[in-house]
C-alpha cells in the first residue's frame, strides 16, 4: 500500500520543507499505516503565524461584501464535494460514511450561519446622545487566531470556528489532530478555490510541542480548542497566561435519565444510537443511562436486543453501522475498562470483544459494550472512556437521578426521556448541564445557537459558534462623534452597489 505524505498548508500552498519529526496515520479498519504526517517545529509554526499576520493586514480591511462572497463560494464547493471529504474522514478516522456525511452537514450549518456576517456584526447607533453628538458601536476582528481540533470530528469541529473567524475578518491557523490530519488540508484547498486570499487559512500539523508554540506565540490573539478536560485546562491556563482570549471545550460524561413513563422503545433506540454511534468517540455521546426503576430490567433487555443486531465493520462498507476506534492504542485503553469494570463490581451484560466484526482482524475493533449496575466510584462511571461502552445506573426516583447528574464534575450534555411535560420542564430548569435534550439523546444545538457545557466541560466564557462565536472572534468599540457641518458630495445617478 502506498503511503501518503501529509504536510502543512501555509500561505495558500503545501509546505515545501523537510520535517524533523513525523507521525504515522492509520486506516483504523485494517490497522495499516496509510500515511506520514509532518510535525511542525517552532520555525514552521512561526512561518504559518507570520503568513496569517501578513494576510490579516489586508483581510481585515476587505469589505463585508467581499468576505461573504468568498464564504458563499466556499459553501458551494464544500456542499458539492462533501462525498470526497467524507471519504477522507472515513479513511483516517474510521467512522461510517453516513456519520462522516453527518458531521460535514453540521459543519455546513456554521458556514451558512457565517454567511450572514453582515447582520451578525451590526452595531448600534444613538443619534443626538448629547447636543450635536452621536454615539455608535462597531465590532472588529481580533487578528490571527488558532484553532486546535480533536480527532473525533476532523471536519466539523474546525468548522465550528473558522467560518465565523474568517467572516469576521480574522486570519486562521488550524492545528488538527495528528491522528486524522487530511480533512484540514482538504478544506484548505477548497478555501483557495473559493478565492480566499493566501495566508488567511493555514494548517500546521503536529503534537504537544506544536500546540505549546501556538499557545505561546505573541502574534496569535485567540485560541479555540476542543478535546479532553486535562488538555483543555492546559490550553486555557497557558493561553490566557500568554495574553490570549481562549475558549477551551473539554470532556464529558453525558447522562440520559429515563423515567418510568417514557416510551421504552424510543429510549432504547436513543441509548444505542447515542452510545455507539461513531464507536462512542463523541463528546456528546451518551455514556451513562440512568434508569428510574422499575424500568431498569426491561430497558436493559431492549438495549441488549438492539446491540445484537448492530453491524460492525469498515466505515466505507455498505451496511456498516459502527466502525473501528481511531488507533490501536486507544482501542486497547477502552478495552481495559471491560476488565476493571468487572473488578469494580459492575455487571458486564454485553462484552464488545465477542461481537461479530465484518472487517480485517488487524483493525482497531471493539464491539458495543453494556455494563449494568454501575455506581459512582467505579472507573467505568468516573472516567471519560470515549469508546462504545454504555453504563446503566439504577436509581429509585427522579430526584435521585437528578442529584446524580448534578454531582458529576462534567456538565456537557444530558437528556431526559419522559412523556411528562411537567417533569421535562422541571429537569431543564434544575439540571446543571450546558446542553439539554428532552426526548433528544444528542442535543447538539443548531448553528444559530451556541455549543458548550458547564463545569469541567468548558474553560472560558464563550461557547462555540452562534452568537457566542461572533462575540469571541470580534471585539467591540464605541465611537462618540461630533461634526460641525454636513459635507456634500458630487452627483451620481447610478444605482448604488456594494464594492
Amino acid at each position: 500500500m502506498t503511503s501518503t505524505h501529509i504536510t502543512h498548508w501555509i500561505a495558500g500552498q503545501p509546505w515545501d520543507g523537510t520535517a524533523q519529526r513525523q507521525g504515522d496515520v492509520y486506516d483504523p479498519a485494517t490497522g495499516s499505516v496509510t500515511g506520514r504526517v509532518d510535525f511542525a517545529d517552532d520555525a514552521v509554526v512561526d512561518k504559518a503565524v507570520g503568513a496569517a499576520l501578513a494576510a490579516f493586514q489586508e483581510w481585515r480591511h476587505a469589505s463585508v461584501a467581499k468576505r461573504t462572497t468568498v464564504l458563499f463560494a466556499f459553501r458551494e464547493l464544500l456542499n458539492a464535494r462533501r462525498e470526497e471529504l467524507a471519504a477522507v474522514v472515513v479513511s483516517e478516522h474510521g467512522k461510517v460514511h453516513s456519520d462522516a456525511l453527518g458531521e460535514i452537514a453540521r459543519g455546513l450549518e456554521v458556514v451558512e450561519y457565517a454567511c450572514g456576517i453582515p447582520h451578525l456584526t451590526k452595531g448600534g447607533y444613538t443619534e443626538q446622545a448629547s447636543t450635536g453628538v452621536d454615539v455608535f458601536s462597531i465590532r472588529q476582528p481580533l487578528g490571527p487566531v488558532a484553532i486546535i481540533s480533536p480527532f473525533n470530528f476532523p471536519a466539523m469541529v474546525p468548522m465550528w470556528f473558522f467560518p465565523i473567524a474568517i467572516a469576521a475578518g480574522n486570519t486562521v491557523v488550524v492545528k488538527p489532530s495528528e491522528k486524522d490530519p487530511s480533512a484540514a488540508n482538504f478544506l484548505a484547498a477548497l478555501w483557495r478555490e473559493a478565492g480566499l486570499p493566501d495566508g488567511v487559512f493555514n494548517v500546521v500539523h503536529g503534537d504537544k510541542p506544536t500546540v505549546d508554540r501556538l499557545l505561546e506565540h505573541p502574534d496569535l490573539k485567540a485560541v479555540s480548542f476542543v478535546g479532553s478536560t486535562p488538555v483543555a485546562r492546559h490550553v486555557y491556563e497557558t493561553g490566557t497566561r500568554n495574553g490570549k482570549r481562549v475558549q477551551a471545550l473539554g470532556g464529558a460524561k453525558n447522562h440520559m435519565l429515563v423515567l418510568p413513563d417514557a416510551d421504552l422503545d424510543l429510549a432504547a433506540d436513543a441509548a444505542v444510537n447515542a452510545g455507539y454511534g461513531a464507536a462512542g468517540e463523541r463528546c456528546m455521546a451518551v455514556s451513562v443511562l440512568v434508569a428510574v426503576d422499575p424500568v431498569g430490567d426491561e430497558l436493559v433487555e431492549r438495549i441488549k436486543k438492539r446491540i445484537a443486531g448492530l453491524t460492525v465493520g469498515p466505515g466505507h462498507a455498505p451496511g456498516s453501522e459502527m466502525g473501528p476506534l481511531v488507533t490501536g492504542a486507544h482501542r486497547d485503553k477502552v478495552t481495559s475498562y471491560l476488565d476493571t469494570g468487572v473488578t469494580d463490581g459492575a455487571t458486564l451484560t454485553v462484552d464488545g470483544r465477542t461481537h461479530p466484526i465484518g472487517g480485517e482482524p488487524t483493525g482497531f475493533w471493539l464491539g458495543p459494550t453494556l455494563f449494568d449496575h454501575v455506581r459512582p466510584g467505579m472507573s467505568v462511571y468516573d472516567d471519560e472512556i470515549f469508546g462504545p461502552v454504555l453504563s446503566v445506573v439504577r436509581v429509585a426516583s427522579y430526584d435521585e437521578g437528578l442529584a446524580l447528574i448534578n454531582a458529576n464534575p462534567y456538565g456537557n450534555g444530558t437528556a431526559l426521556f419522559t412523556n411528562d411535560g411537567g417533569a421535562a420542564r422541571r429537569f431543564q430548569h434544575e439540571v446543571e448541564v450546558g446542553m439539554v435534550g428532552i426526548n433528544v439523546p444528542i442535543p447538539v444545538p443548531v448553528a444559530y445557537y451556541s455549543f458548550g457545557g458547564w463545569k469541567s466541560s468548558l474553560f472560558g466564557d464563550a461557547h462555540a459558534y452562534g452568537e457566542d462565536g461572533v462575540r469571541f472572534f470580534t471585539r467591540g468599540k464605541a465611537v462618540t462623534q461630533r461634526w460641525p457641518d454636513p459635507s456634500h458630495g458630487g452627483i451620481n445617478l447610478g444605482f448604488p452597489t456594494n464594492q
